[in-house]
């Protein structure tokens, strides 16, 4: 595994607690134990999440009788904040949902504890998921999910517009959206609201464009080369020929009522797979063909590992990571990626389906990126968000608004 050496510099001060062993202990001492678990819409649907989660409660618990487990559904919306606040006051849930790049900002302010030596076979789990929670050395979260994007086409739009190969580079991207733009379409679904995360939206054409948010040692920004320009540049030369939505510059990402759905926009880049089925929905499963990631200088796409991370202020390791296991567990894993349309994160775990939307998504997990995996990256991509939309609002060069930017974020770094 990737060894990460953590930053001395730290954006929050909190009290962490000793590191005690935290292995879960089957032994009938559990009695009177709680468990709370932040969790998160990781299954969109709202009443299957509820309904999923409290079978996951009920199974945990009739399998661990001395332990009380209660998973809150959480909602994305401030979720940094909301985590760091309750870590600090100490009323923190003992296990949180977090990504990868979250984790590293945890172990940073002192908010997670290592597991190293308390996930339960852990020779099962895939290296790749462990090793983007692995910091110094130690793990810092059990996976129970990876997540993959990938591109989606509403082949008709292109079939109307007269273009015969759906396109899979920019190059390609670009030579269609004039063509498409006549029939009133954009080809590009661009969500550019400075409130949905990058990794969703500008980071995937960063990375394609052989670019990063960082140096590669974390200590400087890099955005600002000519990878980040050509990338941002990109956007606004298919917004210069009506390739993108109207409203590219503050829109989200939701499929349902959107360019995608109502047929508007011809394909979307950074897609999951339950809102590809959303896609399928709204135009007929036959309309929507799913592809691989889309190709700049490189070939790549987001997806992530989830992991139940354990907080300093878990009343009890070892019942906590207990829960953690269990939910990492191959029969609850493969129905939670049945469910959520995520993707294993062990070997002895069967793919949630055989069609070929998922099998897709499966081989897109090859290209897939993790993320910006640095300290204070989520606060950069804070900083990043509303450049990007400037430029789309015409308000600045994509070279100026990066710059801007760099300059801005540099000054989080220390800079």
């Amino acid at each position: 595994m990737t060894k990460r050496v953590l930053a001395t510099i730290s954006v929050v001060s909190l009290s962490a607690l000793a590191l005690t062993g935290c292995g879960a202990d089957d032994s009938g001492s559990e009695a009177s134990k709680e468990v709370t678990v932040w969790m998160y819409p990781v299954i969109p649907d709202e009443e299957r999440s509820a309904e999923f989660w409290s079978g996951v409660e009920k199974d945990f618990e009739a399998a661990h009788k001395g332990i009380d487990l209660t998973i809150e559904l959480q909602p994305w919306d401030n979720r940094d904040e909301k985590i760091a606040t309750a870590i600090a006051s100490g009323t923190g849930p003992d296990l949180v949902l977090l990504g990868a790049d979250q984790a590293l900002n945890y172990v940073e302010i002192g908010g997670l504890k290592p597991v190293t030596d308390d996930i339960d076979d852990i020779d099962n789990f895939l290296a790749s998921p462990l090793d983007a929670v692995t910091f110094d050395g130690d793990v810092y979260g059990v996976p129970i999910y990876q997540t993959a994007t990938t591109v989606a086409y509403n082949k008709a739009l292109f079939e109307a517009a007269g273009v015969d190969e759906l396109p899979a580079t920019w190059s390609e991207v670009l030579a269609a959206a004039p063509m498409l733009a006549e029939q009133g379409v954009a080809i590009f679904d661009y969500s550019g609201s400075p409130e949905l995360t990058l990794n969703l939206s500008f980071y995937p054409l960063l990375w394609q464009a052989g670019g990063s948010v960082f140096t590669e040692d974390g200590t400087d920004i890099a955005f600002d080369g000519k990878e980040g320009v050509a990338a941002l540049q990109f956007l606004l030369d298919l917004q210069a020929v009506g390739g993108l939505p109207t409203d590219a510059a503050t829109k989200n990402n939701a499929v349902e009522g959107g360019p995608l759905a109502l047929g508007s926009a011809a394909m979307g880049s950074v897609l999951t797979q339950p809102q590809v089925a959303q896609m399928q929905a709204a135009l007929g499963e036959d309309a929507v063909v799913v592809g691989a990631p889309l190709k700049g200088r490189e070939q790549v796409a987001y997806g992530t590992p989830g992991v139940l991370s354990l907080t300093t202020v878990s009343k009890d390791d070892a019942a906590a990571l207990t829960a953690a296991n269990f939910i990492a567990s191959p029969a609850v894993a493969h129905e939670l990626n049945i469910q959520a349309g995520n993707y294993p994160v062990r070997k002895d775990v069967e793919e949630p389906a055989d069609d070929e939307t998922t099998l897709a998504f499966v081989d897109a997990l090859s290209f897939a990126s993790p993320g910006e995996i640095f300290p204070n990256a989520r606060q950069v991509m804070a900083v990043l968000a509303p450049h990007i939309q400037a430029a789309l609002q015409g308000s600045v060069s994509a070279e100026q608004a990066l710059a801007d930017a760099a300059a801005e974020a540099r000054t989080i770094l220390g800079k």
